[in-house]
């Protein structure tokens, strides 16, 4: 059983008549997020690549476009706080990717960032999009390199949200673990517990407030996490490990403007690889959030978008 509203066929649903959406507000009034009072925002899904796809649209349609691309056993309700924000100005799209979310698993069991940078050059193909922003937050931020270097002509800037050609083996590690280790549970609260311990920076209410887009409740009672269970075997997801995952060459490759964005208390990008990783793009700069770690833009997300909106209204 899901726990959340989405659209299930190709129309549009409009999200803002829902209780989810009345519950976002209150994060963003508890927060102090800045918002249109009259923001559109709906539900859609479109078939690329053999796939179907899930996402959330938000914005006036001529308005500049965003694509923003969550990171793992993530979806796109992670950026629902920011995307909120940018819809007075921007249309957003938040893409549920392959195996996330309310996207459909693919059957190859291939969730590489290649075919992921695929998925989204395929999708903003097949919308129409020409020359977005394209933000991508770890997984999500792999994913964004991949697609911008293999074509650096789509994206008119990017924001990559602490990650970058080298991670830290210890962070991820800690992630690796905490995904193979949490895979179903009894109860909603115990899947809060989970996280809360996991994570220091977001308050429990604004846990159990988006509880809902991380779980699916089986037949059996018990919640499972909302993503292709092959992700969650051993050996099988595997962030990059410590050492350059991009090589030089394919970063200077990268020639939009890019804005790199690191949680100061992150453990998976250290300050020296954020720092030569901007130093090495052609048109890099690096922004540090305080008071946030990995997640950097739902463990603070006033000081994400106090970070990222100098770069946005500049571009």
């Amino acid at each position: 059983m899901y726990l959340n509203e989405f659209a299930t066929g190709v129309d549009a649903l409009d999200m803002t008549q829902f209780d989810e959406f009345a519950s976002l507000l209150r994060s963003a009034a508890d927060l102090g997020i800045p918002h249109s009072p009259d923001t559109r925002y709906v539900s859609r899904n479109v078939v690329i690549n053999h796939l179907r796809f899930h996402f959330l649209e938000w914005g006036d349609p001529s308005a500049p476009p965003v694509l923003v691309l969550h990171g793992g056993n993530q979806s796109g309700h992670s950026w629902d706080l920011v995307s909120l924000h940018l819809a007075d100005r921007f249309h957003v799209y938040a893409l549920d990717q392959r195996g996330h979310g309310d996207s459909e698993w693919t059957r190859e069991s291939d969730y590489s960032s290649e075919a992921m940078a695929s998925d989204a050059v395929a999708f903003l193909a097949q919308e129409g999009v020409h020359q977005p922003i394209v933000m991508g937050h770890s997984m999500g931020g792999i994913v964004t390199m991949t697609l911008t270097i293999r074509e650096p002509e789509i994206p008119r800037a990017v924001v990559i949200v602490d990650s970058g050609p080298q991670f830290e083996a210890e962070g991820t590690k800690t992630i690796r673990n905490f995904i193979t280790a949490n895979v179903e549970f009894d109860s909603i609260d115990e899947f809060v517990d989970r996280v809360q311990a996991y994570d220091p920076f977001r308050s429990r209410e604004h846990m159990e407030r988006t509880a809902r887009y991380n779980l699916v409740q089986r037949a059996d009672g018990k919640y499972v996490s909302k993503s292709d269970r092959v992700l969650h075997q051993e050996g099988t997801r595997r962030p990059p490990a410590s050492g350059e995952r991009f090589r030089l060459d394919e970063v200077k490759k990268m020639t939009a403007p890019t804005l790199v964005v690191r949680g100061a208390q992150s453990n998976i990008l250290a300050p020296e690889s954020a720092e030569k990783f901007a130093s090495d793009l052609p048109n890099g700069s690096l922004v540090t959030v305080p008071d946030c770690g990995h997640n950097v833009h739902t463990q603070n997300t006033p000081g994400f978008l106090e970070a990222i909106g100098p770069f946005l209204a500049e571009i």
